[in-house]
């Protein structure tokens, strides 16, 4: 039996977010992989820069995130962008309280977005994952979700004292 509500995102949840979004992308996170190569080369942490773009999501998109409730506890959200021109939808952030994961819940919470852009008549739903990421590898194809490219990102520091000028 299924305990939880999804519902759309209210701003009273901005707090929950934030506390689900370091949980549940630690480990997972290309800002958290750069903080552990480069320590200390910007002035927030991974979490703060990671928690920063779920907030930008929530606050260009709002319509379109939702957020999973066990017992009047937000314990999952989804974050999305639309592209009305590509119809496309996306998913960029999804997390999931770790003591219920395992659930259900965050395939419930893509389900919802999914609904949600097809109701807008979007013709296609775009998410990613890490490799690495062995959840995401499971979960997304299990909804049908079919691998179109592969990404490999690079970063390195800049050293303010080697400009090209």
């Amino acid at each position: 039996m299924r305990d939880w509500l999804i519902r759309p995102y209210q701003q009273r949840d901005r707090a929950r977010i934030w506390e689900l979004t370091v949980a549940g992308f630690d480990g997972v996170s290309i800002e958290q992989r750069i903080d552990r190569r480069w320590s200390g080369v910007g002035s927030m942490d991974w979490a703060e820069r990671k928690c920063l773009e779920v907030m930008d999501d929530l606050d260009r998109h709002p319509e379109g995130c939702f957020v999973a409730e066990v017992a009047g506890e937000v314990v999952g959200y989804v974050t999305t962008t639309v592209h009305e021109e590509r119809q496309q939808g996306r998913i960029p952030n999804l997390a999931v309280d770790v003591r219920l994961r395992g659930r259900g819940l965050g395939r419930a919470l893509i389900q919802a977005a999914l609904a949600d852009f097809r109701r807008r008549g979007l013709r296609v739903a775009r998410i990613e994952t890490l490799e690495d990421n062995a959840v995401g590898r499971h979960l997304y194809p299990s909804l049908g979700f079919q691998e179109v490219a592969r990404q490999v990102h690079y970063a390195m520091p800049l050293d303010p004292d080697d400009r090209d000028d």
